[in-house]
């Protein structure tokens, strides 16, 4: 099984470490690709700061971060679970999972704009490079990683299920195929509010890293995509009511909430497992992959 993850925009910067070691990272066959973005964005960056910082759509006030760039083959390491910051990430709270649980986190991988697939426990920079930005000399981000991805996901999903809780941007990078999309449930998370479903970018965030933590903490390995929308909110221990008709190939798990806003969990509150038993969990199937 192999849970597939957005990367964070903002994302902590190491003072220590070693320096990036791409043989080192898992996935190994995208150290080509790795290679090339990143030689890109380093050549940019080191070029002109103000003119990458355009490039790379950072505000005046954020040179630094265009600068940062230019030093990533030297730059401090650490795990990408402690580069990753924000609310998937708060939400999952990968420290804090007991031994078991992280011994699962081998079982999520995090897409990347400049590393294409990452796991948890791979030492990287922090970097600063959207996954909509067209880079001079490589292209568009995107369409560079459509070329190499297919046979590293392949490799962490093997024979088992691919959750897909990528955000749109970042499914653009890769998008399931053949006998992988045939064992892919694509995660969409809605607000209800009177009646009508939408994304709302927080709740929408907080709640994939509450399912993907329910998940690790459960231990769970289906050994197929399940065939119901019951079965899907069953196996991701996040819900006692959905629709039992059966979801299409790439179905889309739609979690809507109450009005209430999303907020973090008071420090004797419920788990996160616990809080996403009690919203209401059932499943579409759209016609294209979520934004």
């Amino acid at each position: 099984m192999l849970l597939l993850l957005p990367p964070s925009e903002g994302k902590s910067a190491p003072t220590r470490g070693k320096p990036l070691d791409l043989g080192s990272l898992s996935f190994p066959a995208l150290t080509p690709g790795r290679e090339e973005a990143l030689d890109a964005l380093v050549d940019l960056c080191a070029s002109d700061v103000t003119a990458a910082a355009r490039v790379l759509g950072l505000g005046p006030t954020q040179t630094d971060l265009a600068a940062r760039n230019a030093d990533l083959r030297s730059a401090p390491t650490a795990r990408a679970e402690q580069i990753y910051t924000g609310v998937v990430y708060d939400a999952l709270d990968a420290a804090s999972l007991d031994a078991a649980a992280r011994r699962r986190l081998r079982r999520v991988a995090v897409t990347s704009s400049v590393f294409g697939l990452v796991r948890l426990a791979d030492r990287i920079p922090s970097y600063r490079l959207s996954g909509d930005t067209t880079l001079p000399g490589l292209g568009s981000v995107a369409a560079h990683w459509r070329r190499h991805l297919g046979e590293a996901v392949a490799e962490g999903v093997g024979p088992g299920v691919l959750v897909d809780l990528r955000s749109g941007t970042y499914a653009a990078f890769w998008r399931p195929e053949g006998d992988v999309a045939r064992r892919t449930v694509i995660v969409r998370v809605l607000h209800e509010h009177q009646g009508t479903r939408k994304v709302v970018s927080h709740f929408n965030k907080a709640t994939k890293g509450r399912i993907v933590r329910a998940v690790l903490t459960d231990g769970g390995t289906p050994a197929r995509r399940p065939r119901s929308r019951r079965s899907c909110a069953t196996w991701a221990g996040t819900s006692r009511r959905a629709s039992p008709r059966p979801a299409a190939p790439s179905s889309t798990w739609w979690s809507p909430s109450s009005d209430a806003r999303p907020g973090p969990q008071a420090p004797n509150g419920p788990s996160p497992g616990r809080a996403l038993k009690r919203r209401r969990l059932a499943a579409s199937s759209p016609s294209r992959p979520p934004g």
